[in-house]
């Protein structure tokens, strides 16, 4: 027999998980670049890859991030609140998926 209850409290419990860790790590990415500390991460290299960026590429996404940084209108107190603000959402982000590990693992063993 299936414990349809179940099945939907947990299906309910994922979606909701995923909602929350999606849209935190989104909104923090989203104030990051607000704050003006913009992620410019330089891909590696790979002999395999299929696409490989040239070092005037990365050098043309930089130069992009600082402009538009120096282009930002918040005062650099506002910056700095959103870069704060963005450093929460990953803390809050990593605590949801710490909770959902708490979660799963004392009813592992427990049904064990």
């Amino acid at each position: 027999m299936i414990d349809w209850g179940a099945f939907v409290v947990v299906f309910a419990a994922a979606l909701v998980g995923t909602v929350v860790v999606v849209g935190l790590y989104a909104l923090g990415l989203r104030l990051l670049v607000v704050g003006g500390r913009v992620p410019v991460v330089v891909p590696a290299e790979f002999t395999d890859a299929i696409t490989v960026l040239t070092p005037a590429e990365i050098a043309s996404a930089e130069r992009k991030a600082a402009k538009a940084a120096r282009k930002n209108p918040l005062t650099p107190g506002q910056r700095r609140l959103a870069a704060y603000t963005a450093y929460a959402c990953f803390a809050l982000c990593g605590l949801a998926v710490l909770f959902g590990i708490y979660l799963i693992v004392p009813f592992f063993h427990a049904g064990a």
